[in-house]
């Protein structure tokens, strides 16, 4: 029996994250997308200008 509660942990956390991943996977998209999608194609931006600028300024 020492074999079935060894096992037990790694099979319940394997359970909960395939679960995990589903409801990601499902809530992708809907309305809110679009708005997500350029928050953080804003921050990207911020971050490559800061960088361009940074090297700027090395050079």
């Amino acid at each position: 029996m020492d074999y079935v509660s060894a096992l037990v942990p790694p099979v319940v956390m394997a359970v909960f994250f395939v679960g995990l991943v589903r409801v990601i996977v499902k809530t992708q998209g809907g309305a809110a997308k679009a708005k997500e999608d350029a928050a953080v194609d804003a921050a990207l931006a911020r971050t490559e200008s800061a960088r361009q600028a940074s090297a700027a300024g090395d050079a």
